[in-house]
């Protein structure tokens, strides 16, 4: 079953590519969802936040939070399982950074849903302008 525009004309090449292209950025996420689903907690943000400045160890980082020893390493594992954090254990001490890949995979795919969408709704706005023109000729 094939779709029309408004106008009846069929669909172009163009726009089967955008979709085919957008089904994929959609359906390939990788680990984008343990990212997003990371950083859907207000906890593990401001985590973010604060490693963002620099290293930090496990016993600093939970001493910015008002919650116990284990519910700072549950969001700490969360991080490192989504791979927004590494942690690099020196004997007792477990320091933390975060991982820039992780974060730049979201940033990408942000990226790319804005710039469909901001293309999309462009090709939108220029339907939408020729319309009232085309009945004018008619």
């Amino acid at each position: 079953m094939q779709a029309e525009r408004c106008d009846g004309a069929g669909l172009d090449n163009t726009w089967h590519l955008t979709v085919w292209l957008y089904n994929i950025m959609v359906n390939s996420s990788g680990n984008l969802d343990a990212v997003f689903s990371a950083l859907g907690d207000p906890t593990r943000r401001q985590i973010v936040e604060r490693l963002a400045r620099g290293p930090l160890s496990a016993g600093e980082i939970a001493s910015g939070f008002s919650i116990s020893q284990p519910a700072i390493s549950r969001h700490l594992r969360v991080l490192e399982e989504s791979g927004l954090l590494e942690r690099h254990v020196l004997g007792r001490v477990h320091r933390c950074t975060l991982s820039p890949n992780a974060m730049k995979a979201a940033s990408s795919w942000l990226d790319k849903q804005r710039n469909f969408w901001t293309a999309a709704l462009d090709r939108l706005d220029n339907l939408l302008a020729e319309s009232p023109k085309r009945k004018r000729t008619r």
